[in-house]
């Protein structure tokens, strides 16, 4: 978990002037250079860097290879090597999607299409929120962007530890969604939910069993949490599938967006099967492009008295 932020996301501060923060805007010029890239230059270095991270990041790397070994038992060891590469190449082309985003929204112009939007626009036209059950894709803000394009999304973020870093991202989310709401503000979860607006929520990570229950992960037990029933119970949101992906040639690449239709009888009274339930959903994504997914993220780090280890 972060720790709770002391400081207004998106404020400046005159403290952001002190030298402790220059190497931070360095960087964000340099990023901001990155951004008018042709895509050409970008996506061939964004292969670079993600074959450097792959073999420089040993923690990572293992904790990848581990974590595709475990979901995806049917691949040979040289397709889980080619596959844990090609989820940092991945993450790299995410964080040059994310720059243009941010600084070259036109670059996405004729590039992203939409199946579904319809099961969106039913629930917000019947006067409810709609909770939009995604995953941590290393689209990032790219996705959020292509999202935005059809319908205002919200999103749920966890603050930066630090400042600046906070300030900046936050601001250049503000030009993607309508609203930014901390991870742990559930009052403003509920409000934007009561309101009609539709959030986009990650359910797919591991935050112990304070937070959830154990329920089958690609067959594998993995701390699911389920704080998303409550949201529903208590806003009468509907819980709508969202998933986005690239595709087609890497050279001119698309985006598409799949909106499913609405989960029926979701919230059910019984939190194991509805954890379950959500973990399907998610493992039916991400089979679609599987290495754009932050498989270097400990999915399986909960193991109670009784569970092997994964790591």
């Amino acid at each position: 978990m972060s720790q709770k932020q002391h400081y207004p996301s998106g404020k400046f501060q005159w403290s952001f002037l002190l030298p402790r923060y220059w190497g931070i805007w360095i960087g964000i010029v340099l990023l901001m250079i990155l951004a008018i890239l042709p895509w050409a230059v970008q996506q061939r270095l964004a292969h670079v860097l993600g074959r450097i991270a792959f073999k420089q990041l040993k923690s990572r790397r293992k904790t990848t290879l581990r974590n595709l070994e475990v979901c995806f038992p049917e691949w040979s060891r040289q397709e889980r090597e080619d596959k844990a590469c090609h989820v940092f190449i991945d993450q790299m082309l995410g964080i040059f999607e994310t720059l243009n985003a941010w600084y070259s929204p036109k670059w996405f112009a004729g590039r992203v299409t939409i199946e579904g939007l319809e099961h969106l626009q039913a629930a917000q036209a019947r006067g409810q929120g709609v909770l939009l059950l995604g995953t941590h894709s290393t689209l990032l803000d790219a996705g959020g962007y292509a999202c935005a394009q059809f319908f205002e999304p919200d999103v749920v973020y966890r603050p930066q530890n630090n400042p600046l870093l906070d300030m900046l991202i936050y601001r250049c989310r503000a030009t993607i969604y309508q609203h930014q709401i901390d991870h742990d503000d559930m009052r403003g979860l509920i409000r934007h939910l009561k309101n009609g607006r539709a959030i986009w929520y990650s359910p797919d990570q591991d935050f112990g069993l304070k937070q959830g229950v154990m329920a089958p992960f690609f067959g594998v037990p993995a701390a699911t949490v389920t704080a998303h029933r409550r949201l529903l119970k208590m806003t009468k949101a509907a819980a709508i599938p969202l998933y986005f992906y690239r595709h087609g040639d890497i050279n001119n690449p698309q985006y598409r967006i799949v909106i499913e239709p609405a989960l029926a009888q979701f919230p059910s009274k019984d939190e194991l099967a509805d954890a379950t339930r959500t973990n399907q959903i998610i493992e039916a994504q991400l089979r679609i492009a599987p290495t754009q997914y932050m498989w270097f993220h400990r999915r399986f780090k909960t193991r109670p008295q009784g569970y092997d280890k994964i790591y």
